[in-house]
């Protein structure tokens, strides 16, 4: 599944590409994926002031109203010209005179809603909780969460009511750098641990971010090419091969239904 860092480079290239341009219109060829499509009619002829990512939600705002997009386990989208004949697994296209913004989604799991007044009290968006790379998200934030919680905390920062799109890769990578077991108690780990941790958690994502993401099945940037950063894992993906920092073979095991990839001894 995209997470945060994906979305992130994803914004980044549609921003400057189709800001200020005028949708000329919308291509729906299913009637749903995750939710039923909305009729665009009336969205056709407007302008696109602005893309921005909350999560790994991405907002299209159109002045009267914004375009929620969330690209769900398989999902990627694309710039092409208009006339490049669609693949089986392209559902959308938002036209913007020469400029085609195409949605890919093979599982059909992710989502394009249609929403009118404030976004962010959106159900999908109001629950959400905070970014990992705003100011907001510091240990002290952080302990106060954790509090109590007799989870685990590599599943607990995976909670997107507490912190958002730090997905399964991530959480791994951040936990291997802070030194920290994914197995313990999120409510029994140091402050001073937690000072670590976000600290990793924020390099992580934007190492992650500069490398353009992961590419590990379908996610591929908004011109085509893929991200780089899965050269990069330290554990993710690397059972049974030695820690990059001691050589001990890495673990892996299933929290939450989720594989989890550790050093057993470099994380305590």
């Amino acid at each position: 599944m995209p997470e945060l860092p994906e979305v992130e480079v994803t914004c980044r290239g549609i921003a400057p590409a189709l800001t200020g341009r005028r949708l000329t219109r919308a291509v729906l060829r299913v009637p749903a994926l995750r939710y039923p499509l909305p009729a665009l009619g009336d969205v056709a002829g407007k302008t696109l002031t602005s893309v921005q990512r909350r999560g790994k939600y991405l907002l299209f705002d159109f002045g009267t109203g914004h375009l929620l997009l969330h690209l769900g386990m398989s999902g990627s989208l694309r710039l092409v010209a208009p006339k490049l004949a669609p693949e089986k697994h392209d559902h959308v296209d938002l036209v913007f005179d020469a400029t085609a913004l195409r949605l890919r989604d093979p599982r059909r799991f992710g989502a394009l809603l249609w929403i009118e007044g404030d976004p962010f009290a959106h159900p999908l968006l109001a629950a959400l909780g905070v970014e990992p790379l705003s100011a907001a998200f510091n240990a002290s934030w952080l302990r106060t969460a954790l509090h109590g919680r007799k989870a685990a905390i590599k599943p607990s920062l995976m909670d997107a009511h507490l912190v958002v799109g730090i997905g399964n890769i991530y959480a791994s990578e951040s936990l291997f750098l802070a030194g920290i077991d994914p197995r313990r108690a999120a409510g029994r780990v140091s402050r001073e641990r937690l000072e670590k941790l976000v600290a990793a958690i924020r390099e992580t994502l934007r190492a992650a971010i500069a490398a353009g993401g992961s590419s590990l099945r379908d996610f591929a940037h908004s011109n085509g090419e893929l991200g780089c950063f899965q050269t990069r894992h330290r554990v993710y993906g690397r059972e049974g091969l030695p820690c990059v920092a001691c050589g001990t073979p890495i673990r892996a095991i299933r929290q939450g239904q989720r594989s989890t990839y550790f050093c057993p001894r470099c994380q305590r």
